[in-house]
């Protein structure tokens, strides 16, 4: 009876505790399986990082991950600077560290060889951006134009038109400029290797990509997160690197020490092309 005692104390001694599981989540990745081809190798550096179980957690669309991080399905969420002030706005969420993307910034683009040569000649003409809601496509650039004195659908006809289609019209004469970020302008060239094309305005660098936590997460899970985003930063970044679309992370670094504050410059984003915030979490 003793040895069986002894035996089960044993076994029971020898079985490792289960790990505390941290659920994390992407705005901008549909689908299981890109999640895992661009997060993968991530999700394995962050459980050697933490000790933790990091799970994957895909969710389709801003609503989504709004309800998610409401409803406690998710523990991280990863977003942009336009996402971050209205899951801000619409949940409690803890800032966990900043991801920096080198050369993040909102542009305006021409013709080279076009008629246009300053902002000044973009009044009264039309001028697109893409993505709804997208802070270097959509309401970064036309903050760019309200900086250098633009009113948006004043002095200018703005229109939303995917990238590609926005750039044929501008070669056709349609339209007079294209609002995008400097990695769109680089993969614009490659595609229209026979055009000219030219940036009559530039922003100042944009916020970072964010990692956010959700309300009420244990406060030494958030503290120990915060600390190896400090600390084993380069192998978690080189981690990341191995997806392909987060290439655009390469040469950036992690910021913990982040002020609800730095997005302000977002928030009057949002206010210049005059929409609610939360209407873009579709």
């Amino acid at each position: 009876m003793i040895r069986s005692a002894l035996t089960a104390a044993t076994l029971f001694l020898a079985t490792p505790a289960l790990a505390e599981t941290v659920r994390f989540a992407v705005t901008d990745i549909d689908g299981m399986e890109t999640m895992e081809q661009e997060f993968g190798a991530f999700e394995a550096a962050l459980e050697a990082a933490t000790g933790y179980d990091v799970e994957l957690f895909p969710v389709s669309s801003r609503t989504a991950a709004v309800e998610a991080i409401n409803q406690e399905q998710v523990d991280l969420i990863l977003t942009g600077p336009a996402e971050y002030v209205v899951i801000k706005e619409l949940t409690a969420p803890e800032i966990v560290a900043a991801w920096q993307r080198p050369n993040y910034y909102a542009q305006i683009v021409t013709l080279a060889k076009g008629d246009v040569r300053s902002v000044e000649d973009l009044r009264g003409e039309r001028v697109t951006f893409g993505a709804v809601g997208s802070t270097s496509q959509h309401i970064g650039p036309a903050q760019v134009l309200a900086d250098l004195g633009l009113e948006y659908a004043t002095d200018y006809q703005p229109e939303i038109i995917s990238r590609n289609v926005a750039i044929e019209a501008l070669v056709r004469g349609d339209v007079a400029a294209v609002g995008m970020s400097e990695a769109h302008l680089q993969s614009i060239r490659d595609a229209f290797p026979d055009q000219a094309f030219t940036v009559i305005a530039r922003g100042r660098d944009l916020p970072n990509d964010v990692l956010l936590a959700r309300s009420g997460i244990d406060a030494d899970m958030l503290a120990k997160l915060r600390d190896v985003f400090q600390t084993q930063g380069a192998d978690l970044m080189a981690a990341i690197l191995q997806g392909d679309d987060n290439k655009k992370y390469e040469g950036g670094f992690f910021l913990t020490d982040v002020a609800d504050s730095d997005y302000d410059y977002v928030r009057a984003m949002y206010a210049t092309v005059g929409v609610d915030m939360a209407q873009f979490i579709e």
